[in-house]
């Protein structure tokens, strides 16, 4: 369960069983919380173990890009095609931080080494993540539960810059309530959803 945390500096990264912006002019929304409240992702138990049993397939994740209105440390919020972002709310770093620690963990426990920049290491592939969406929608209405949409596009190439293939994987995951605990589960199915996918992609293709 992604869980929220006082104003401490207690952050926890991201794994498969996660727990789990910045237009100017934009405006605060509902749903109402308490003030300066910060939420975070929670990894999957174990998956640091598996490190160990990995085989030695390098892939290097390059640059790619994260939806600007979401990637920072605000919540954002779609309504009939107008931005906004949920009061007194934050991530406890900014979303697109989040994203790649879930992403880095996630491959922990993948029989992929996941290289990053900077990191030492072959790789055998070139992994390409971009972040399309990472926002709450309120299709349904203001004061209706909302729906979180996460959506990526992947693209995977080898090391003499040959593809290898692409895919977009999306997943949306309706909050049981209008409530910022509710939202933030529903981010952590939708990214559960959307990193299992991704990393089980990334294991056939890399061959």
């Amino acid at each position: 369960m992604i869980r929220p945390i006082p104003r401490v500096p207690a952050l926890r990264l991201a794994g498969l069983a996660l727990c789990a912006f910045a237009l100017s002019g934009c405006i605060s929304l509902l749903p109402k919380s308490k003030p300066a409240q910060l939420y975070t992702f929670v990894p999957a138990p174990g998956a640091a173990q598996a490190m160990a049993a990995r085989a030695a397939i390098g892939v290097f994740r390059t640059n790619g890009s994260f939806q600007n209105e979401s990637a920072d440390d605000r919540l954002l919020t779609v309504t009939n095609g107008k931005n906004a972002y949920i009061a007194d709310t934050r991530w406890v770093a900014p979303a697109s931080v989040l994203f790649d620690q879930a992403v880095s963990q996630a491959f922990d426990a993948s029989p992929i080494r996941l290289i990053a920049r900077g990191q030492q290491g072959r790789s055998a592939y070139g992994l390409r993540l971009d972040v399309r969406n990472f926002e709450t929608r309120y299709d349904k209405g203001e004061k209706a539960a909302p729906t979180v949409v996460v959506r990526i596009h992947v693209a995977l190439n080898k090391a003499d810059q040959s593809p290898v293939g692409e895919q977009i994987f999306e997943a949306k995951a309706t909050a049981s309530d209008n409530r910022v605990g509710a939202i933030v589960t529903a981010y952590d199915k939708a990214m559960a959803e959307v990193i299992g996918n991704l990393v089980a992609w990334t294991e056939k293709n890399a061959v």
